[in-house]
């Protein structure tokens, strides 16, 4: 059984489209990055599969609707916003301890565990501690709830470079077991290559890309192309094309590799490059077309 599927998701808000017919289906045991510029439908999708919103279409979080099912959900999902939402009054023992008091999956030793890890002290107030160290303390809480689907929005939003690689290298050693389901949303989309089975682009609504990244890293492939062979490289229909300290850039979808490596240099694209390509030129900032 999926863990997640949607068929036709549709919401609308006043005169606002949010969702235009998504179909998303997510295996247990992957870690879905959801990627797309602000006003996509991000959130939207991620605030329906919580259940926090009804939408047209049909879904099923964990073989349950989660509008109307959604007390028995929050037992198997747990969520983590842009913002850690925690009273600032509140001390780090407290906070064990409300929770324990109101979740049953709530393991506090394995919270303990993980806190030992870092800088932040039990005795500590919430307003006392980093940005940095509020967002350890709520993954620490979220990963000590034995749930199998996480929902992560914008979870390193504002934290510096070194606290979002300890950041998504907990979240992979500590939490994420195969077993487990996550779905990503971030702007900062390079650093979640190496974290994310599966991508997926939403723009206007719409679902414009889906792939896992076995996927993505046999089916794009960057050409830094010599100069005399431009025009061969071109007659190749690249998905995309920019300059670099004077040089083409071409990003291609399914061409061959070894004819690729005969015009220049190749190399596998990052998320943003893919991102640029297919969703700017859906709303007309790029060039070509993806698949």
């Amino acid at each position: 059984m999926a863990c997640i599927e949607a068929r036709g998701l549709r919401k609308v808000y006043g005169a606002t489209l949010a969702l235009d017919g998504v179909d998303l289906c997510v295996e247990p045991g992957r870690i879905l990055g959801l990627i797309g510029p602000n006003g996509a439908g991000k959130t939207t999708v991620l605030n329906a599969i919580l259940g926090l919103i009804p939408c047209e279409g049909e879904l099923k979080v964990l073989g349950r609707n989660p509008w109307a099912e959604r007390e028995q959900l929050t037992r198997d999902v747990a969520f983590i916003a842009d913002v850690a939402a925690m009273p600032r009054w509140l001390r780090v023992s407290q906070a064990l301890e409300y929770v324990a008091g109101v979740h049953p999956r709530f393991e506090r030793a394995k919270a303990e565990a993980f806190l030992r890890k870092t800088g932040i002290r039990p005795a500590s107030k919430i307003r006392d501690l980093s940005k940095g160290m509020v967002a350890q303390l709520h993954l620490a809480l979220v990963m000590a709830v034995d749930a199998k689907l996480l929902v992560l929005d914008e979870p390193t939003l504002g934290l510096d470079i070194l606290y979002r690689k300890q950041f998504y290298d907990s979240l992979l050693n500590d939490y994420f077991d195969r077993s487990r389901t996550i779905i990503l949303t971030t702007h900062e989309v390079a650093e979640i290559q190496h974290v994310i089975t599966d991508i997926m682009f939403i723009s206007a609504g719409r679902i414009v890309l889906r792939c896992s990244m076995e996927e993505f890293d046999s089916r794009y492939l960057e050409l830094n192309v010599n100069p005399q062979q431009l025009a061969a490289a071109r007659t190749l229909c690249p998905i995309h094309e920019r300059q670099i300290f004077g040089r083409s850039i071409l990003l291609f979808d399914g061409v061959d590799r070894d004819r690729l490596a005969a015009l220049g240099e190749t190399r596998i694209p990052g998320i943003a490059d893919l991102f640029v390509a297919i969703v700017g030129q859906a709303d007309g900032r790029a060039q070509g077309a993806g698949r």
